[in-house]
């Protein structure tokens, strides 16, 4: 089975949609990717939901890509005598590392020295996804004085964001590295890395994981955007975490962001996610409203490679439902011509890099002799990378040798994942391609397939190879065209 369209579904878990029963309806309504997030329930919970996966994997025979999302560090606040209290606009308020006492109407804990390290006068302080705004006016090493510039409800262990500010702590937590420890213990596929803020948290998990997975850095923090295009580059893939980078920011400047986003990921080739309540109408309700639809597609047009279902299918109560309508509102982008028109329109120039040239011929080749495939055949992923960089019409055959990278490869842009055994040499991987293409009904005899390849073949980010070649109309078998 392959999907009729390029741009990729991530599903999240939880304990709406954990029997297997569920999860298969979820991967045949389009579900590509499924997200495991573990600032919710216990190791034992995911290990169950993983191995529902991979045993769907094995009777489906196609890829299942597994992500797995660390908690990162999340910063709260102490608890209150009476659970919650009441802050009016123009009150001090004070915060503070005694965590002993309960707080009251005039101060609570505040358990994170990092953050006072950090503080500097007029810092904003947001609580409770950005309810209840504080300034700060007076700080030390231990507490803060503050004044309240926005008001209300504020009750136990609420959030704490410090737009603006660099803290002086890594992305991984105590948690996430026994979290980390043991997704890579399952094998897992990608890990999406909260919270970060600059190159070093990147190469700091990389250090950890050596190439078991592939990092997705979450862009949630201000401090992320200020280092953009290093952060990207460090990273395999991005997700643009819309929750908190609205918390951080003004939201009329997130659109903005996502969009920068977007545009620097495509221009280096690295996969986008896009997050955060696309169709959150579908946690309570059997259909989106049409802003959520319309924002949906909206990222379909700007070219990402996935969206991403977060609580509509972890807790929701339409967990299939909202899957479907996702990939019914994919399919709908993708068939309007305005969708190829601005995949051309949006399309970079290529880097001087020979993986880029070929990346860039194929496309040029693939347009003018409108091929049924393109195809790459790839150790590492690379050469799909590339190719999927480049936006083209035809659909990507990424195929692979190894299990990893076809799992990997089911966030990308338009590829559909195959996995096949080792070739030794150009001639056989010709006829694996063609008999490929054939067999998962992407290109029928007598139609032309543009093939991308690596020499020597198993070495990894060795793109140098562009081949064309047509399915024969008696056996399947390539006849190369001169």
């Amino acid at each position: 089975m392959h999907r009729s369209r390029k741009a990729k579904i991530v599903a999240t878990l939880g304990p709406a949609s954990t029997d297997s029963a569920t999860i298969e309806s979820m991967f045949r309504a389009g579900a590509d990717v499924f997200r495991l997030n573990f600032s919710h329930g216990s190791h034992e919970d995911h290990k169950k939901r993983l191995d529902t996966l991979r045993a769907l994997e094995q009777s489906l025979g196609r890829p299942v890509g597994v992500l797995i999302d660390l908690q990162g560090p999340k910063l709260r606040i102490g608890t209150f005598a009476n659970g919650s209290v009441v802050l009016e606009a123009g009150a001090s308020f004070r915060l503070d590392l005694n965590a002993g006492q309960p707080g009251d109407q005039t101060r609570v804990a505040l358990p994170h020295p990092e953050i006072f390290a950090a503080l500097e006068p007029d810092t904003r302080l947001l609580l409770d996804d950005g309810r209840i705004e504080l300034k700060v006016e007076k700080f030390s090493a231990e507490s803060a004085e503050t004044t309240v510039i926005n008001g209300g409800t504020l009750s136990d262990r609420k959030g704490v964001n410090v737009p603006g500010v660099v803290l002086p702590l890594s992305a991984l937590t105590e948690k996430d590295r026994k979290d980390l420890a043991f997704g890579l213990s399952l094998g897992i596929d990608w890990i999406a890395l909260s919270f970060v803020q600059r190159v070093e948290d990147i190469l700091e998990i990389q250090e950890i994981v050596q190439g078991r997975a592939r990092i997705i850095a979450k862009l949630e923090k201000p401090a992320a955007i200020d280092q953009l295009e290093p952060i990207i580059r460090a990273a395999d893939a991005i997700m643009v975490a819309r929750g908190d980078l609205g918390v951080e920011m003004p939201a009329e400047q997130v659109p903005a962001i996502q969009k920068r986003i977007v545009r620097v990921c495509r221009r280096l080739g690295k996969p986008v996610i896009v997050a955060t309540q696309m169709l959150e109408s579908m946690v309570t309700t059997p259909v989106p409203t049409r802003a959520e639809a319309s924002d949906v597609a909206t990222a379909i047009y700007d070219g990402v490679d996935a969206v991403m279902l977060s609580a509509e299918s972890a807790s929701g109560k339409y967990p299939v439902e909202a899957v479907t309508m996702m990939n019914n509102i994919i399919v709908q982008t993708e068939s309007d011509p305005f969708y190829t028109e601005s995949m051309t329109a949006h399309q970079s120039p290529a880097q001087a890099e020979i993986a880029d040239a070929i990346g860039l011929a194929m496309r040029t080749v693939a347009d003018l002799l409108d091929v049924a495939a393109t195809v790459a055949y790839t150790s590492s992923g690379h050469s799909a990378l590339r190719m999927a960089r480049e936006r083209p019409q035809a659909p990507i055959i990424g195929m692979t040798p190894k299990l990893a990278t076809a799992r990997g490869l089911a966030l990308v842009w338009g590829v559909h994942a195959v996995l096949t055994h080792d070739v030794a040499g150009v001639s056989e991987m010709t006829d694996f391609a063609c008999a490929t293409a054939k067999r998962e009904g992407l290109a029928n005899p007598g139609q032309t397939i543009v093939i991308a390849a690596g020499m020597p073949f198993g070495t990894a980010g060795t793109t140098n190879l562009l081949r064309i070649a047509q399915i024969d109309h008696e056996s399947g078998d390539e006849r190369k065209q001169q």
